[in-house]
C-alpha cells in the first residue's frame, strides 16, 4: 500500500456534473425503510447518518419506476406524491455534507411479495419461478410498445430524482431486475434483435441509459449497476460483461458500479459467502412461505468462505476493457483494500456491509488508517432487510421501530 494510492480515495471525485468530497460510495443494499411506497423517517436518518460519517454518496436502495415494478409491497415507487418525502431525505444528507444517489430499477418478472393481476413484463414469455409464490406464475416478453413506454417510466422517474434533490441515479441492470433479465441469458431467450448475442442483449439496458442520460445528465450523474458475472453456469460471465460495460459506455454512463450474482439463483455469490440460515430464519420465519423458499434456495447453494475483494478478478479484467469510470464494489475490509483498488485504475470504492457495521468508517480510516472494518461479514443484516424495522447490523443498538412507521418528514 502506498500513501499516495490512499490518498487519492479522499480527494473529490467528479461524476458527470456532480463532484463528490471523496471516492467513497454507500452501496444501494436494500434498506426497507418504506412504508406504502413512502421513505420513513428511518430512512432520512439513515442515510444521514452515513453522512455525517463521511461517506461521499449514499445510495437510496431499489426505487422502483412504477408500482407493478416493486419486488416487495412497501419498496418506494416514483410519483408526484412521493417527491417531497424524498426531499426531506436528499436535504438531510446534504446537510450533513455528503451527496445521494437514487437507485431506479423495475422488477419485471422479479416479483416476490406482491401479486400483479397480470403475467410480468420480462425479456422473454414462461413460467416465473421467482414469482410463484406470490401468485405471479406468468411472465411475458416485452414487445416494442411495452419497451417505448418502459424507457418513458425510467427517464420520468430520473426527472423526478432531479425534482427530489438527489445528485445522481443509478440505474439497476444487475441481480436479476428486469434490464438484468435481457442481459442475461437465464431469462432471455428472444431470437429478435434484443436476444442471442451478448451485444443484442444489452440493446435495451443500454437505450433506457442513453435516454435518462439525454433527459438529466446535465443536472445529476447517470451511473449503472452491472453483474460482473451471474455466479451461474448458464448465466452472463465476464467476458459478457465486457460487452455490456463496452455498450454502456457508448450509451454515455457517467459511471458503471460492478456487482455480480443473483437474488434468487446466486445470491452466495453477490455477498461472497454463504447466506446466514439461523438469522433469515429468526427474521422471517422458519414455516412462512418465504421462509421454506429461502431455506429450499439455501439447501442447493454452495458453502464457500468470505475473502476481501472477491470480485477483484473479474472487475479488473472490465478495468483493461473500458475507459470510463468505473467503481469497485466486494469484500472491501481495509484502507490496503481500498489502496489497492486506487492503485488498479478504479475510481470509487464502494462498500455495503462494512458500513452498516460502522456508518463512520471512512472518518475513522482517515484518523486511523491502520484498523480494519469491524465488520465480521455474518451476514446477519441480509435477513434484516425483511424486519419492520429495517436493515440493521447486529453488533450496534437495535433500531426503532416507530421511526420506520411514519414518513421521512414527521419528526420523531
Amino acid at each position: 500500500m502506498t500513501r499516495s494510492s490512499l490518498a487519492k480515495a479522499w480527494q473529490p471525485l467528479q461524476i458527470g456534473p456532480v463532484t463528490l468530497r471523496n471516492a467513497f460510495i454507500k452501496a444501494a443494499t436494500n434498506e426497507n425503510m418504506a412504508r406504502k411506497g413512502v421513505p420513513t423517517r428511518a430512512m432520512l436518518e439513515h442515510h444521514r447518518e452515513l453522512a455525517k460519517g463521511g461517506v461521499g454518496m449514499s445510495t437510496m436502495a431499489y426505487i422502483a419506476v412504477e408500482k407493478t415494478g416493486r419486488t416487495l409491497a412497501d419498496q418506494i415507487w416514483l410519483r408526484s406524491a412521493v417527491v417531497p418525502e424524498l426531499k426531506a431525505v436528499t436535504d438531510a444528507v446534504h446537510e450533513a455534507g455528503g451527496k445521494i444517489s437514487a437507485q431506479i430499477t423495475h422488477a419485471g418478472s422479479f416479483v416476490t411479495g406482491t401479486f400483479v393481476p397480470a403475467p410480468l413484463k420480462s425479456a422473454s414469455s414462461g413460467v416465473n419461478a421467482a414469482g410463484l409464490l406470490c401468485g405471479n406464475v406468468l411472465r411475458r416478453a416485452m414487445n416494442r410498445r411495452d419497451m417505448d413506454e418502459m424507457v418513458k417510466r425510467f427517464v420520468e422517474g430520473a426527472q423526478m430524482c432531479v425534482e427530489a434533490g438527489f445528485d445522481a441515479v443509478e440505474i439497476h441492470m444487475g441481480h436479476g431486475y428486469l434490464l438484468n433479465q435481457f442481459i442475461s441469458p437465464m431469462d432471455n431467450r428472444r431470437t429478435d434483435e434484443y436476444g442471442g448475442s451478448a451485444e443484442n442483449r444489452v440493446r435495451f439496458p443500454a437505450r433506457v441509459l442513453r435516454a435518462v442520460k439525454e433527459a438529466v445528465g446535465d443536472r445529476i450523474g447517470v451511473l449503472a449497476k452491472i453483474n460482473v458475472d451471474d455466479g451461474r453456469s448458464r448465466g452472463a460471465h465476464v467476458e459478457e460483461a465486457i460487452v455490456t460495460a463496452k455498450s454502456l459506455q457508448d450509451a454515455g454512463a457517467d459511471m458503471l458500479v460492478l456487482s455480480g450474482g443473483r437474488n434468487v439463483e446466486s445470491n452466495w455469490f453477490t455477498f461472497g459467502s454463504s447466506m446466514n440460515l439461523e438469522a433469515m430464519m429468526q427474521v422471517i420465519g422458519k414455516w412462512t412461505l418465504t421462509g421454506i423458499a429461502v431455506a429450499s434456495t439455501a439447501r442447493t447453494a454452495p458453502k464457500i468462505a468470505f475473502k476481501e475483494l472477491y470480485f477483484w478478478d473479474y472487475s479488473t479484467q472490465i478495468r483493461a476493457a473500458v475507459t470510463l469510470p468505473l467503481a469497485y464494489i466486494g469484500g472491501v475490509k481495509s484502507t490496503a483494500n481500498v489502496a489497492q483498488i486506487m492503485e488498479g485504475g478504479f475510481e470509487a470504492v464502494v462498500m455495503g456491509r462494512a458500513l452498516l457495521r460502522e456508518p463512520h468508517l471512512v472518518r475513522r480510516w482517515q484518523d486511523n488508517p491502520g484498523v480494519p472494518s469491524q465488520c465480521d461479514n455474518c451476514n446477519s443484516c441480509l435477513a434484516y432487510i425483511y424486519h419492520p424495522a429495517g436493515i440493521w447490523c447486529i453488533h450496534r443498538p437495535a433500531n426503532e421501530l416507530e421511526k420506520n412507521q411514519i414518513p421521512a418528514s414527521k419528526m420523531y
